[in-house]
């Protein structure tokens, strides 16, 4: 027990020095570090360095109302190939059904197998890996009923939340904000805190809109002024008020085939415009398009609204084309940035928003940090008055504690909130557990009248089972506090979990090479104990 040797004196120190080398980066301004150097750094919460926090909710409704869109679609396409005559096709969202009825009672089975083939797992609206997602039956007078599953509609939802989640993440990194936390809570929800942000309009509209971008041909024989547009064909308003547009349902290119969308101005005009290209997909099935409808007006239609429609000159192959309109620098670059990030499967709206003060961070920390040197200096007052000189080098061993947890929590670039400092000041008292039972035990030893060298080793080995049990049962309910929990609760269960494997460490290893080495230079008759 009193030997050490020099590798695992040397591995010991090493451990130390890349600790402190780790939380080195906390102690000077981001800005100031070299990008080249790959320095981490612990980031503060929301409630520490003042920010906004938005809680959005997923429009689940819109997913069930784009599914019968598409399915009255489908529907339209499959009986006109199959010749299959019927009237009152339409969608009742509420039931989550889409009901239709054939003119001809004979073809009524031609009809229903027809549509039975949109709920294969192979239709393109279905998640994939999901099974059918629709029911398709018939009534005695020749009436149609198209229903969507509740499994499968639930799988749709929860694939929906997770898309919305990415395509978040996504447009606030290209926003340039830094340390945001995103997460998903409840079924249908997401969390989104932005540390720093105090006016969260932008982000907010960003987040607000689906940018969900398709390019279709206009109905160039159909009436904008008519009270309702003829079938397969819908008004879409341009940017121009009280302009309309005859636009065909059938998407003919999608915004989900773009590969890139940049904000720039257009080389004659001087206008702000978006430049953007295709993928491979979206590269053929435009110039496909474009060589099919030459002189033709072909609509962008940006979350149903017309953004332009010009006309098509002549066949573009390249797989880019530019978006003019209105635009100023910042809506095309918004713009550009939706585009990039993809669009959203379904509307997000804001059902809560809050804006946390800098002041408040401020008064916050200034309290974190008076709680974290007054609980630590009782703590080491205590240990150096009840256990002299073994309690002083308990106190070092906190000390190293301390730097041992931010290194790991720099290395993780974890966000320390106001629960992350309970659970700093939480570790100070636990992470003393270990020498309290270690010194205890010399203590006893020492009583029954063993040598202080029977008495070390006593002490550090019989204690260690009982350490061992005692930050195991910690690490269980961190465990659960982690699992069950969201947010800071996270935070804390991780910071006292770190907490308690440094301090397993610290105790066991790092204490006892100090006293190994102090007994090894003076060779006591009577411990200090």
């Amino acid at each position: 027990m009193l030997y050490f040797a020099r590798w695992k004196v040397a591995a010991i120190l090493g451990v130390i020095l890349l600790g402190a080398l780790l939380c080195l980066p906390n102690l000077f301004p981001r800005a100031s570090i070299p990008s080249w150097l790959p320095a981490r750094q612990v980031s503060l919460g929301l409630d520490l360095r003042g920010g906004s926090y938005l809680l959005l909710e997923v429009d689940l409704a819109a997913v069930v109302r784009e599914r019968l869109e598409s399915l009255a679609d489908g529907a339209r396409t499959r009986l006109r190939q199959g010749n299959i005559g019927y009237l009152n096709l339409a969608a009742d969202p509420a039931n989550e059904r889409l009901t239709l009825r054939v003119r001809d009672p004979a073809q009524v089975p031609a009809a229903v197998a027809a549509l039975r083939e949109m709920a294969s797992p192979g239709d393109a609206a279905t998640p994939a890996g999901a099974t059918a997602d629709i029911t398709v039956s018939a009534a005695e007078d020749g009436t149609v009923t198209m229903a969507l599953s509740d499994a499968a509609l639930r799988a749709r939802a929860s694939s929906a939340v997770e898309q919305s989640l990415e395509i978040v993440r996504r447009r606030i990194d290209e926003t340039g904000t830094s340390e945001a936390l995103i997460a998903r809570q409840g079924q249908s929800r997401i969390l989104v805190q932005l540390p720093g942000v105090e006016d969260p309009n932008r982000i907010k509209e960003l987040l607000g809109r689906t940018a969900r971008m398709t390019f279709r041909l206009l109905d160039e024989t159909a009436n904008p002024q008519a009270a309702a547009p003829p079938p397969g064909v819908e008004f879409l308003e341009g940017d121009t008020p009280g302009q309309r547009y005859p636009v065909r349902r059938r998407i003919e290119v999608d915004g989900a085939n773009l590969s890139d969308a940049r904000a720039g101005q257009n080389g004659q005009t001087g206008e702000w415009v978006v430049n953007f290209s295709f993928d491979s997909v979206g590269t053929r099935r435009f110039a496909d398009i474009t060589r099919q409808n030459v002189g033709r007006p072909f609509a962008v239609v940006l979350d149903n609204k017309v953004i332009t429609a010009p006309v098509i000159r002549e066949p573009i192959t390249g797989g880019q084309g530019q978006i003019s309109g209105s635009f100023n620098a910042a809506s095309a670059n918004d713009l550009a940035v939706l585009l990039r990030a993809g669009a959203l499967p379904a509307p997000l709206t804001v059902v809560e928003e809050r804006t946390v003060g800098p002041e408040l961070g401020a008064d916050a920390i200034r309290a974190g940090l008076i709680s974290l040197t007054v609980g630590a200096a009782f703590v080491f007052l205590y240990m150096g008055l009840a256990y002299g000189l073994f309690g002083w080098f308990a106190n070092i061993a906190l000390f190293v504690n301390l730097l041992l947890m931010f290194a790991a929590l720099s290395v993780m670039q974890a966000t320390i909130t106001l629960p992350g400092i309970a659970g700093v000041v939480l570790t100070l008292g636990t992470a003393l557990d270990a020498n309290i039972l270690i010194n205890e035990r010399i203590r006893e030893e020492t009583r029954l009248g063993r040598p202080p060298a029977s008495a070390l080793e006593a002490g550090f080995t019989k204690a260690s089972g009982t350490i061992l049990d005692s930050n195991l049962t910690n690490l269980i309910a961190m465990a659960c506090l982690y699992a069950l929990g969201s947010g800071p609760v996270r935070g804390f269960a991780v910071t006292v979990a770190i907490g308690t494997i440094v301090q397993m460490w610290t105790a066991t290893t790092l204490v006892r090479l100090f006293v190994a080495g102090w007994y090894r230079r003076r060779r006591p008759k009577l411990l200090p104990v």
